[in-house]
């Protein structure tokens, strides 16, 4: 197949663009691909899912207020087993060794949440296995609600939810 552009070489580059549900595919070889400003595998201008997921995560920034702004504390981070500092981290997106997850804590809980809408996973359960792991996530909700109907000195509600916690629990266990 010939380059759609120049129809003189070899198409080596297919790129398939697909914009408000619209697919488009090109078919061009190097040279005017590089012209075109498309990025090519393996070539050193070329664009990295990492570069796309930094800039939408914008690392640097995790909210709008200043208090969210990096210090020069936070920006020094370095993990004690690896070296790797949050700055490395930050570009090249990923984790040095096991212990930067605890290291760098402090900065990913608020990205994780922001990515993800919560810093626990809270995945699929299966349908056969899943009827305990759902129980158990139904009484620990159920036990924060009856925290704060406790701290709200709402007490009759407190008991009713500590009643469906008890009849649940015997459910598991029973």
């Amino acid at each position: 197949m010939f380059c759609q552009e120049c129809g003189k070489r070899q198409a080596t580059l297919h790129f398939t663009k697909i914009i408000n549900g619209d697919k488009t595919e090109f078919h061009l070889c190097e040279s005017c691909a590089r012209d075109k400003g498309e990025a090519m595998p393996g070539a050193t201008n070329s664009f990295s899912i990492h570069s796309l997921l930094s800039g939408l995560l914008d690392f640097e920034k995790l909210g709008s207020s200043p208090s969210a702004l990096p210090t020069d504390a936070q920006q020094s981070m370095r993990c004690e087993e690896c070296g790797l500092t949050y700055t490395q981290f930050s570009k090249i997106g990923r984790f040095g060794c096991s212990s930067c997850y605890q290291q760098f804590s402090p900065r990913l809980d608020p990205l994780l949440k922001r990515v993800h809408g919560n810093t626990t996973h809270s995945g699929k359960v299966p349908k056969r296995t899943g009827g305990r792991i759902q129980c158990k996530r139904e009484i620990e909700q159920l036990r924060k609600e009856m925290q704060t109907y406790i701290q709200q000195e709402e007490f009759e509600q407190a008991a009713s939810l500590r009643d469906r916690i008890r009849e649940l629990e015997r459910k598991i266990n029973g």
